[in-house]
């Protein structure tokens, strides 16, 4: 699921609890949830897609998305992650045909885990429509034109340092211009990694190459590995990379009582809604405080928690919220202000986002799951909001539990 290329993220895959190792028997064999739920070490794995159940074991290692990816959903079913992460499913089942071991038993349902099957049907039907309806395609002109102005920035820049030279007004205009163009670059890079502009996977993977490689100086296969773990699992510790914070921050509301309680204090973290701002390299100060603060602002102050095997819709909503639209925030943020849309369709390119929004609104309303719509100022101070609010946990349990 994703990407491929070499795997260097040190999240744990597979980990759960539940049996040991357990062979298969057989393409014709049915199991129960119980059974498969069983398989979900790092040596054995089976997962779930349409009710038939595959044995992953050895092919998670060649997956061309990583092993951890894929491995995050051993002993689950997958089938909404598979179809969310794949430009042509039916292509990609023909790689699956090997692994198959069987099928769930009759009695037993599509869904794992007591999940809503009623939602899980109906959001299968929305994205039906979505397909139906045409947006899941790009519009060429619309990308090209993108990355026109990111290259006639970098031009102009270059241009106006060699034809004016480098005094201090010059210098700081052209920081300008290429801050600009490259976090401008960064959301071009991240459509095609996600798939989301060309018809071919091949096409996809030479131009993010080029955008992340050569515009951005970034590895295509270090992104695809770990941004792929935080669609397939957002803001779920040990499986998302993006909330790994290396013990400098502790976040959402259970980490840092878990840090007090175990008297964990590699930084002051009641202070660390303070140094986050000054955790940006100097070389790249603007650019980085741009990436960081767009980023952030949608999943940083949302849920954060273990493992809760939740259905996509609910999973993805629960750790992610949109920022208002307008001409200047789609811009701003490479359309990413519709993080919910784009987390529940990771290969919808980025134009067709309001359109879908509205069915996914009312889908969510539908099913009581809440959908949160935030001003750019207020999605920005949630995140100083939220690191404080984790560093008060975390210093009250470290001093008082």
């Amino acid at each position: 699921m994703g990407g491929g290329g070499q795997q260097t993220e040190s999240s744990e895959p597979a980990k759960c609890d539940g049996g040991g190792p357990d062979g298969g028997r057989g393409g014709s064999a049915v199991y129960t949830w119980e059974e498969v739920q069983k398989h979900c070490h790092r040596s054995d794995q089976w997962l779930v897609i349409d009710r038939k159940v595959y044995n992953i074991t050895q092919w998670a290692k060649r997956h061309p998305g990583g092993i951890r990816v894929i491995s995050h959903f051993a002993g689950e079913d997958a089938t909404e992650a598979f179809v969310a992460f794949h430009l042509d499913p039916n292509f990609v089942r023909k790689f699956l045909k090997p692994l198959l071991i069987g099928e769930l038993a009759p009695t037993e349902p599509s869904q794992d885990h007591g999940k809503n099957a009623v939602l899980v049907q109906d959001f299968q039907a929305l994205r039906d429509r979505v397909e139906s309806e045409g947006l899941l395609r790009a519009r060429p002109l619309f990308f090209s034109l993108y990355l026109g102005h990111i290259l006639l920035l970098e031009a102009l820049a270059l241009g106006l340092l060699w034809v004016w030279g480098t005094s201090w007004s010059i210098t700081l205009l052209c920081s300008l211009m290429l801050a600009t163009s490259q976090a401008q670059a960064g959301w071009l890079q991240h459509d095609y990694g996600h798939l989301s502009v060309c018809k071919k996977s091949g096409w996809n993977h030479k131009l993010h190459k080029f955008v992340i490689g050569h515009l951005k100086g970034a590895s295509a296969n270090w992104w695809n590995h770990r941004h792929f773990q935080h669609h397939a699992k957002p803001n779920i510790f040990r499986k998302d990379p993006d909330i790994n914070s290396l013990h400098v921050f502790v976040l959402g509301d259970k980490q840092p009582v878990e840090y007090g309680i175990k008297k964990l204090k590699y930084m002051p973290y009641h202070h660390q809604h303070q140094y986050f701002f000054l955790s940006k390299l100097l070389n790249t100060f603007l650019e980085s405080h741009w990436f960081v603060w767009v980023t952030q602002m949608s999943h940083l102050p949302m849920e954060m928690d273990h493992e809760r095997q939740q259905d996509w819709l609910t999973m993805q909503l629960s750790a992610t919220c949109n920022i208002e639209q307008s001409t200047f925030n789609d811009w701003f943020s490479g359309h990413l202000n519709f993080q919910i849309e784009h987390h529940l369709f990771p290969t919808m390119p980025r134009h067709n986002y309001h359109l879908v929004a509205p069915l996914v609104r009312a889908l969510c309303e539908k099913h009581g799951v809440p959908y949160q719509v935030k001003t750019l100022q207020k999605g920005m101070t949630d995140v100083v909001r939220s690191l404080k609010k984790s560093g008060d946990l975390w210093l009250d349990a470290y001093l008082h539990k």
